[in-house]
Order: structure tokens, then sequence, then C-alpha cells
């Protein structure tokens, strides 16, 4: 429940208390800034509040956007401010003030902050913008929404009042609602070839009642009956499989865009619509396998399936650590951004450079037409392909950028990459009785590191060779984590650390030469990578990283890729696969287990809502 308070005399023809109710508000009214006051305190700390001058004159949807958007504690607009139950205490100080300072009245006092978003007309004195006034001199952050066309005003006079309604009418907010529901920065096929239909769809759920976690279940469901189609192995499972991954790509376009269009934000959504993603990423491609054993050619494509969910969430990682290494980093100035800042004002190499990279709407797109038409094995290795050569350009732009940057990061930053390099008791016991070492010194550990555990996974297989190379590994991994990753280059860390490990179970799997082996190495990737991203996730919606505790029962990233290497060197090829298995869901069951408990608790303890807007996938 939602309650709005209108403060001061009600004005003829204003449709302003019907407007709030449609927005799920109970509306009371106050005579003046004492009333005000009195009904504030009324208002059970739980619930949201808003506090809304009766001149308002304006566009729904610029209400909508001021009032009920659950991301931010405290909001307004022109004649209009809202606060969520975190945000109740300062508002309540601001009205104190405003009572005090007014002598109760609701109008004279200090000219409001906030400007209407109508040309000329009048800015009337309101005590709604005098509030969103005294909570920026307190310092509170009071989020203002962008209107751009949409009308929110508080007129004057009869004259302004005719003015900012004339203005309501030339504009069609239904129109700039639905435009909005698309995000900002997409990818050419998303924008071009889904969107101009998915926002409608966007529109039909909302009326319907339906929320964007139905909605992003549904994309799940559908992307898994497709993984299930390309399981048959036959040419009609192909083509309905291809079909079915664009209709989930639909779909896991529309749930965005019914949150944005609804404005129905929520922490478990945001955390399930970015796992579900990659789950039904990941799930397609072992569909495809299965499909490639199945067909008529029993043709074993398990090393592909799991090459490509290891190239892309390595791609994925190196797009996080990047980020959270400059997220707030001072001096943040690079002549690369600033070309790359001048290529974007290029009409056609804006899209050129986004479709580059192979976000999640054109990877979709190519694995659904080449499931329809080819055989598994050349759409996954035209996937490979496309992966590397977008990872290649993204690691190279960002390392340049890295280079030329003059920047210092700060503790937060290491600290996320340290949480994202997911080290394990082994490291910790290390480091202490680690020497100092100069910074730029982590990376090319970690990438030494990197390359004697795989080299000697691809060259001796499973062995004691490996075993001794994965040691070496434990200690590299140690050096490179040992003091903060605050270097130019250090946001490689966590790649080099996942390509490393994800790689030493692919290359020991393939050399077992048993069936089952690659395919309990796909699971064991799977649940691993699972807990990496939903680091990421964590770090994102500034929750922190998972518990301690959780990091050492799965053993950090050092500790598997030595148990791995072990396991591959002391058992037969039959009892390894069956370790991996073992493997794949003790570490599933464990992560998932807390991953769950620890969103839900969130959701329901009223985590702030949050919303990803960043580069496309």
């Amino acid at each position: 429940m939602s309650t709005a308070i209108l403060t001061g005399q009600p004005v003829p023809g204003s449709s302003i208390e019907a407007d709030l109710r449609s927005l799920g508000f109970d509306v009371r009214t106050a005579a003046d800034a004492a009333d005000t006051e009195t009904l504030l305190a009324a208002v059970p700390a739980d619930q949201r509040v808003a506090v809304v001058d009766t001149r308002f004159v304006g566009h729904q949807h610029a209400l909508r956007l001021g009032l009920t958007d659950p991301r931010f504690p405290l909001a307004a607009v022109p004649g209009a401010v809202t606060a969520q139950p975190a945000g109740r205490q300062a508002l309540t100080r601001a009205m104190a003030r405003e009572n005090s300072a007014s002598g109760g009245t609701a109008e004279g006092g200090a000219p409001a902050r906030a400007k209407p978003s109508v040309g000329n007309a009048g800015d009337a004195d309101s005590l709604a913008d005098r509030i969103a006034t005294a909570l920026d001199a307190d310092g509170s952050e009071v989020h203002r929404p962008e209107l751009g066309s949409l009308v929110a005003a508080v007129p004057a006079d009869p004259q302004a009042r005719n003015e900012a309604r004339q203005a309501v009418g030339a504009v069609d907010d239904e129109a700039v609602r639905l435009k909005s529901a698309v995000k900002a920065r997409d990818g050419f096929f998303t924008t071009f070839c889904i969107s101009p239909y998915s926002r409608y769809l966007a529109r039909w759920c909302a009326r319907r009642g339906l929320t964007p976690n139905q909605v992003t279940t549904a994309s799940l469901v559908t992307a898994l009956i497709a993984a299930g189609s390309a399981a048959t192995g036959t040419r009609a499972g192909y083509v309905a499989a291809g079909l079915l991954l664009i209709l989930s790509f639909v779909l896991d376009c529309t749930d965005g865009q019914l949150a944005r269009y609804s404005l129905q934000y929520s922490t478990l959504g945001a955390w399930l619509d970015a796992t579900f993603d990659r789950a039904k990423e990941y799930a397609y491609y072992a569909g495809l396998a299965l499909g490639a054993a199945r067909g008529g050619g029993h043709d074993d494509v398990w090393a592909l399936a799991l090459g490509a969910m290891i190239l892309q969430t390595c791609r994925h990682v190196v797009d996080f650590s990047f980020n959270e290494a400059n997220h707030d980093a001072t001096a943040n100035t690079s002549p690369t951004a600033a070309l790359s800042g001048k290529l974007d004002s290029v009409g056609w190499t804006v899209w050129a450079r986004r479709m580059i990279v192979l976000p999640i709407g054109e990877r979709w797109a190519m694995i659904a037409v080449l499931t329809a038409a080819t055989t598994p094995r050349v759409t996954l290795s035209v996937l490979l392909v496309g992966c590397a050569l977008a990872a290649t350009y993204t690691t190279a732009g960002r390392v340049l950028r890295s280079l030329t940057r003059r920047a210092s990061r700060t503790d937060r930053a290491a600290q996320a990459l340290a949480d994202l390099a997911d080290s394990g008791p082994l490291t910790g016991a290390l480091v202490r009785f680690l020497p100092g070492r100069p910074r730029p010194t982590a990376p090319l550990s970690a990438a030494v590191g990197a390359v004697l555990v795989t080299l000697g996974a691809w060259l001796w297989g499973p062995s004691w060779w490996v075993v001794l190379m994965a040691g070496a590994y434990v200690l590299l991994s140690a050096e490179a984590v040992a003091h903060p990753l605050k270097g130019a280059l250090d946001w490689l860390v966590p790649p080099l650390f996942r390509a490393a490990e994800y790689g030493t179970v692919l290359l020991l799997a393939a050399k077992a030469d048993v069936n089952g082996a690659l395919p309990a190495a796909f699971g064991l990737v799977a649940a691993v990578a699972y807990h990496h991203y939903d680091t990421v996730y964590r770090i994102r919606g500034n929750a922190g990283a998972p518990p301690a505790w959780l990091v050492r029962a799965v053993g950090g990233q050092e500790g598997r890729t030595l148990l791995v290497a072990v396991l591959a060197a002391v058992l037969t090829a039959g009892q390894f696969t069956v370790a991996l298995t073992v493997l794949a869901v003790a570490v599933a069951l464990v992560v998932l287990a807390e991953s769950i408990h620890f969103w839900v608790a969130a959701h329901r303890a009223g985590a702030p809502s949050v919303h990803d807007e960043g580069e496309p996938a």
C-alpha cells in the first residue's frame, strides 16, 4: 500500500487525485503544512508516502516515474516528492523543518529548487518542492527522473495552468512510455529485429497483470524446450530448436521492457534475469552436444560445447573485471577511450562496433539460424570462432585503455577483483609466507600459472606431471593476489584464473578419452561458472561477495584445479568420470542452495531494487 498526501486547495477540473489512485496510492488531503505533517506521521513506516501539490499539471507517466520507481528511497518531480521506508526519516525531518519555517501554511517560504518541465509556465511555490529542496540541503540523495518531453509543473496562475494543459495535450505519454521501455543501448539485431514489436508484447503483459519474473521464467522454459528439441538429433528438432531459441530471446527482451514500462524492478528479478540468461545459453550448448551424439553421424561435440561455454564465460569475466577495476577510478582518462567516444559519434561505426563484440542478440540469432540449417558441429565451431574474435577485440581494446589511462584505483576496486579471483584456503595459507612483490607481477604470475597448468594438461594428460604443474599454479595464484590488485592490468587476474581452471578440466576430461568424461566436465564447469556469475551479481548489487565459508567449502579456484589434476592422475578414466560427476553435483548443490537462500532473503528483506542497463552480454 502507498499513501499520497495532496497539499493545498482543490483545483476544479484537476485529475491529480484520479491519477494518483490509478498509480496505486491511497489519497488523503491536507489543508496546509501542519496538516500535511500530521497525516505524514500517521502513515505506517513500512509504506511508501508521497506529498503532491493539488495544482500539479502533467502527464501521468511523469508521476509514475517520479513516485513509483522502487529503486530509489527518495525521488521527486516538480510538484511531488516521495519516500520509500528507507527514506522516511529524511522526509520527516525535511517536513518538520518546512512546517516550522512556513508557520504551518502551504504557501510562502523558499522558492522550489525543481523547475517545471514546461517552457514558460509560471513556477508556483510548492510545499512538495520545498521539501525536496530541504532534502537536498540535508545531503539526502533525491532521484529526479529525466522527463524529456513529459510535462510536470505547478502553474502559478490560470494562464500558466492553461499553457501547461496544452503542453500535456501535445505529447502522447503512452508513446513516450513505450519508447522508454526499450533499453537505451542495445545490439543491432535486438534494436531493429526484436524491440520494434517486443515493446508491444511488454505492454500486453503489463495490462494483464503479468510480472517481469513470470516472463523471465517463460523465457527460460522456452529455451529449455529448445535445448530439448536440439537434443533429438533430427532436422525437424533442429529447426524447432532454432525457432524456439528466437522466441526465448523475444521473451528475454520483453521481461526487461516490461520492467521499464511498469517500473517493476526488484533485486530478485535482476538476479533471475541475469542467471537465467546464462542457464538458457549453456543448456542449449548441451542440447546441441546431445543432439549430435544421437543424430545419424553420432558426432561427439562435447569438447566444442564445453569450449564455447568456457570462452563465453571468460569473455564475461573480462567485462566484469575491467568494469569493476575502473568503477570508481579517479583521473580516469585515456586516449583510447577518447578515440572510442569519437567513433561512437559516427553513425555506422556505432552499430559496427556493437555487432563485432557479438552481443547476446546477434549471438543467439546466429546460433538459431545455424542450428536450423546446419549441424551442431558447424554451429559450435562458428560460435567458437566468432566469440574468439570478439574476445580478442574487446580484450585488446581494454588492455590499451588500461595502459594509456592515468588513473588511481580504489580499495573498493581492489576488493572486488580479489572477490572475483575466488581464491580458496590454499592461497590464504600461502599468502602469509610470500615475500612482497611489486604490483605489476600479479597478471604475469596469473598468466604463467595458467599457461603451465593448461599446457601440462594438453601435453601429458592425466599424470603426475600435471599435478606438479597444478602445484606450481597454486603457488603462482597465491603470488598474484598477495597484494591489493590496483595495477593497470590487474583486472586480468580473474579471467586468467577462470581460463586456467576451466581449461584444465576440459583438457583432462578430453585426454581421459572415455565416454561420459566430457559431459561430466561440462557439468562441473557449469556449476563452478554459476558460482562465479553469482559473485559478480552480488558485487554489482552492492551485496558483497559470497560468504568465506562457501568459498572454502568449494575449495577456491586453485584448490579445485589441483583436486581435478590429482583425481585425473590417481584414478582410472572411468573412475575419473565418476569423480567429476560427483564433484559437479556437490558444487552445484552447495552453491545453488546458498545462492537461492541469499537472494530470496535479500528480496524479502527489502534490499534496494536494481536494474542493469549495461552493455549487452
